[in-house]
């Protein structure tokens, strides 16, 4: 559906001009989740303005969490909101079919090396130890919005590897070793995507990512594992409830 305008002359306010226009179609409906905008070219045409204005406008409605970037692909209108709640104890396919949407998990590699740098921290290892390191792509409604490392000590999770990683880890973690997790800790920080998310994730490397960095502990207190979840930051809402089980 092509872009309706009111806009026809520059003006000093012509770029909130442009951002009211396009998101005033998204959000009557007259565009849907999972649309891909006219290409920033035919968008300068339409508004009779320059790709730095539209490219301002876009990159300002990405902010709101209403249009999202495909690396070489466009723009899209975002669909709804993941509503996420750290406290719970659902895994993510539990929680997005609570949503009444549809899950998808990629095993994409499997390493085991020395911890150090940021999984050393947050493991808070300080000498010579091995860990498994899991990388996921998480998807929503068939779109990747997550990218997931699991950190694990490996002397807690002799043959896991050759588990299957596409399920609930924290499932496998009950099952298969007879953890629970007993407490959490998390930090969730936005930030630039490094070069391996920013490939997996179809985005530009540099680009706005949701960093949620999760220490898990199990029912003696020792410390267990660790995950860096990094979200498409118009996919999720963060909302915190204590009384989620």
């Amino acid at each position: 559906m092509a872009i309706q305008t009111k806009t026809q002359t520059k003006s000093p306010t012509q770029l909130g001009k442009i951002k009211t226009s396009i998101r005033q179609q998204i959000q009557s409906g007259m565009m849907s989740g999972g649309q891909k905008l006219p290409s920033e070219r035919e968008l300068s045409t339409l508004f009779e303005t320059t790709r730095i204005t539209i490219k301002d406008a876009l990159v300002a409605l990405e902010t709101e969490g209403l249009i999202y970037r495909e690396e070489r692909r466009g723009w899209y209108v975002s669909p709804q909101r993941i509503c996420y709640n750290p406290l719970s104890r659902s895994h993510f396919h539990q929680m997005i079919r609570d949503q009444h949407r549809i899950a998808e998990t990629r095993l994409l590699n499997t390493r085991t090396e020395m911890a150090a740098g940021e999984y050393a921290a947050a493991l808070n290892i300080r000498q010579l130890t091995p860990i498994h390191i899991i990388e996921r792509l998480r998807y929503i409604d068939g779109r990747a919005v997550l990218f997931v490392e699991n950190c694990l000590m490996t002397n807690l999770f002799p043959g896991i590897l050759e588990e299957n990683l596409t399920l609930s880890l924290t499932g496998l973690f009950a099952e298969k070793y007879g953890y629970q997790t007993q407490r959490s800790r998390f930090d969730v920080i936005p930030t630039a995507a490094p070069g391996h998310v920013a490939k997996a994730l179809n985005l530009a490397e540099g680009q706005s990512v949701l960093k949620i960095c999760r220490v898990n502990y199990k029912q003696d207190g020792t410390l267990m594992d660790c995950e860096f979840e990094y979200w498409r930051p118009d996919a999720v809402m963060i909302r915190i409830d204590s009384s989620a089980e």
